[in-house]
């Protein structure tokens, strides 16, 4: 929170309940949750981060997994047992 709203506790006053609601309204009325996820996914995209549905891996790639031929490049990774 401290960060977030640049707080500093030894100076002012933590916002109460009501003031972080009319606050939350105001971003609600106006949109602007949607405009940060909007920019956000625009640089991630931007970075090439983002993967799009037109993202396809190749039939070798495919196959070498079927023959349980692991590409050097390529990471796996474990959770729990699987």
């Amino acid at each position: 929170m401290r960060s977030l709203m640049y707080i500093d506790f030894n100076e002012q006053q933590v916002p109460d309940a009501t003031t972080l609601l009319k606050s939350n309204h105001m971003l609600e009325k106006n949109m602007i949750g949607e405009k940060i996820f909007a920019d956000v996914n625009k640089r991630l995209d931007e970075a090439g981060l983002m993967m799009h549905s037109d993202t396809t891996c190749s039939n070798t790639e495919i196959d070498k997994n079927r023959k349980g031929k692991r590409d050097s490049k390529m990471h796996q990774t474990k959770k729990g047992n699987e």
